[in-house]
């Protein structure tokens, strides 16, 4: 019997080819479910960007299904880390909505989460999370940029070399 060891998102599997190959499938295929946002039909509420992945438009489309946004920013910001070039794996969401009127920052971010719960336990590795209430928003209308990539690769001396590489 042709047996292996399939490594998928640090954890080991170990079975017969086929089953490892179906688990890597549904694994990969995860994040690029269609999915359908009516609410961008009936009115421009989010930042386009006309070459989104499948990833951060699922993102999008899920953000604005489920909190009714006023207002919704998604950057895919992989190129930022040292990543393959077209990764989707590092995001920062803006999200305003009247369903965060009275709730801490931390039930905010808890609820965006939980709206994006298969992503982040499949393909997104890092979200930074701006939500706000229109009120907050009204007030300061800005996005908090992200500094430079520094985690797991600090010391390495080719982070220059990787990071270019990952914008061009």
């Amino acid at each position: 019997m042709n047996r292996f060891l399939c490594v998928i998102h640090k954890q080991h599997y170990e079975g017969e080819s086929w089953s490892c190959l179906r688990l890597m499938l549904s694994s990969a295929l995860r994040c690029l479910r269609p999915s359908t946002c009516t609410l961008a039909l009936t009115r421009q509420l989010t930042h386009h960007r006309p070459h989104m992945g499948p990833v951060e438009t699922t993102i999008r489309n899920k953000l604005g299904q489920a909190l009714k946004p006023e207002h919704l920013e998604v950057m895919n910001e992989s190129h930022m880390h040292a990543v393959p070039a077209g990764s989707e794996s590092h995001f920062r969401v803006l999200v305003v909505s009247p369903q965060f009127e009275g709730l801490s920052l931390l039930q905010r971010h808890r609820l965006v989460n939980e709206t994006l719960r298969e992503e982040l336990s499949s393909c997104v590795h890092a979200l930074a999370i701006q939500a706000k209430t229109p009120q907050q928003w009204s007030s300061n209308p800005s996005l908090a940029k992200s500094p430079p990539c520094m985690g797991g690769s600090k010391h390495d001396n080719t982070m220059a070399e990787k990071l270019k590489a990952g914008r061009d």
